[in-house]
């Protein structure tokens, strides 16, 4: 583990972020203006390591399972949505399931991922809404990627997020969320107010402390 600092910019909103926890020999800190909790840049794994880390997750579209989990954020698709309108699967990964569960149901959504389908392309359209499934905790610039899919998307477009946050219930030593070495940022509520104020999104809604909804 490096020398551990007092304190870090945090790398959503730019704040001082003070020393919170070490855990698992990765040092973590807390904003103080945004609430989120942010593990060490210095503790980063190296870009190869991440794509490896994501290539033995075991995302098989046609798992139950697997379905089953990313039911919250397709079904929120499809209670707000139509097939009319077009969306993007962003940091879709190896298995895209909710693009093929939305697909099925006739959806007109495409796939971006940095890693595994990275068509430059399609950053160049706008859309009437994203998902974005379990990706937001990976961002290593979580206000420049919020930035970018803000821009990516249609006046009234919807971004739908899921991922856990943190709040102060939250037991980070039992917490297995934080175990991932490729997960860097845990977004508080507070966060989500602030990038919605900050990037001019007209409301926020947060359900079960991990399915986000931003509304421009």
């Amino acid at each position: 583990m490096h020398r551990l600092k007092s304190q870090i910019n945090c790398t959503l909103c730019g704040a001082e972020a003070y020393f919170f926890r070490a855990a698992r020999q990765r040092r973590y800190y807390q904003c103080n203006r945004c609430r989120s909790v942010l593990l060490d840049p210095d503790d980063y794994v190296s870009l190869q390591e991440e794509k490896e880390r994501y290539e033995k997750h075991n995302n098989d579209v046609h798992d139950p399972r697997y379905q089953r989990f990313v039911l919250p954020i397709v079904e929120q698709v499809l209670n707000n949505q139509t097939t009319t309108e077009k969306g993007l699967d962003y940091g879709a990964g190896t298995g895209p399931v909710i693009t093929r569960l939305l697909r099925d149901r006739h959806y007109h959504i495409l796939t971006y991922d940095p890693f595994f389908d990275n068509d430059p392309d399609l950053l160049e359209s706008t859309y009437d809404y994203i998902v974005c499934n379990e990706v937001a905790e990976h961002f290593h610039h979580p206000f420049e990627e919020f930035h970018r899919l803000y821009h990516l998307l249609n006046a009234r477009g919807k971004l739908y997020c899921m991922t856990q946050l943190y709040d102060e219930r939250t037991d980070f030593e039992q917490w297995n969320y934080k175990n991932d070495e490729t997960h860097v940022i845990f977004y508080h509520a507070k966060a989500l107010e602030w990038i919605r104020d900050k990037l001019g999104f007209s409301t926020v809604h947060i359900k079960d402390n991990k399915l986000i909804t931003l509304q421009i």
